[in-house]
């Protein structure tokens, strides 16, 4: 059985199966590339909520793991070497269940490349970008009677919608044909743009036909429906 004292993050959620890989998040855009990821390949592990209510995120164990204070995070207790591992950065996670499980990243170079590419431009422009418009729009920026930061993050949320139109004409996924990491990262953003934030309409979303198609193919993937709603509330 492995022996996870070490990490700090264990004592705060104990394991009940020690063995397998663990996982602290919440279902969030970020939070459901892991459980998704987890789900597609069949990795054995055990979800951990994080309570934001409780500021979990900000407790000493958690950033033992997680000095950024943000989910999720990971604990391999089956890591490199045969030696547990802990990570936090939902993209770095991703590239390495693709590469201990074999799946969901290319083997081929240039298209390994590629995938991440895409994988990058969710971290940096997806990601950060619409959860901008999120807090302009239906969090507290919502009261601003400036609109311009708002508007600024409209516009730029089209604009990214755009790349990912352009990408997805004739195609099934980000990389055609065969389904990878980048699509278990770019997908939740846009499913949370048009769902949890409400700004479907603010961005025009009817004008990208390609990406409500793909969105809509993702969703219908049963392991994408379990990974949504990991961790569930206790």
């Amino acid at each position: 059985m492995a022996d996870l004292s070490a990490f700090p993050i264990a004592g705060k959620w104990p394991a009940q199966h020690p063995d397998r890989l663990q996982l602290y998040s919440l279902p969030t855009p970020n939070g459901v590339k892991v459980s998704i990821m987890l789900e597609e390949t069949g990795l054995p592990y055990e979800a951990h909520m994080v309570s934001f209510e409780r500021n979990e995120q900000m407790s000493p164990e958690f950033l033992s793991l997680s000095p950024n204070n943000k989910i999720p995070a990971i604990l391999d207790p089956n890591g490199p070497n045969g030696e547990p591992l802990g990570l936090f950065e939902s993209g770095a996670i991703l590239i390495y269940l693709a590469e201990k499980t074999g799946k969901l990243l290319p083997a081929d170079p240039a298209a390994r490349y590629e995938t991440i590419q895409w994988l990058m431009f969710q971290m940096g422009g997806v990601g950060p970008m619409f959860g901008q418009l999120g807090f302009f729009h239906k969090f507290a920026g919502k009261d601003y009677e400036d609109k311009r930061p708002r508007d600024r993050y409209v516009a730029e949320a089209r604009r990214l919608l755009g790349v990912l139109e352009g990408r997805m004409a004739g195609r099934q996924w980000i990389m055609g044909d065969e389904y990878t990491i980048a699509d278990i990262a770019i997908w939740p953003w846009v499913r949370n743009l048009v769902g949890y934030y409400e700004a479907g309409d603010l961005v025009g979303f009817d004008d990208f036909p390609n990406v409500q198609r793909v969105l809509n193919d993702f969703v219908s993937r049963p392991e994408v429906a379990r990974g949504l709603g990991i961790p569930s509330p206790a």
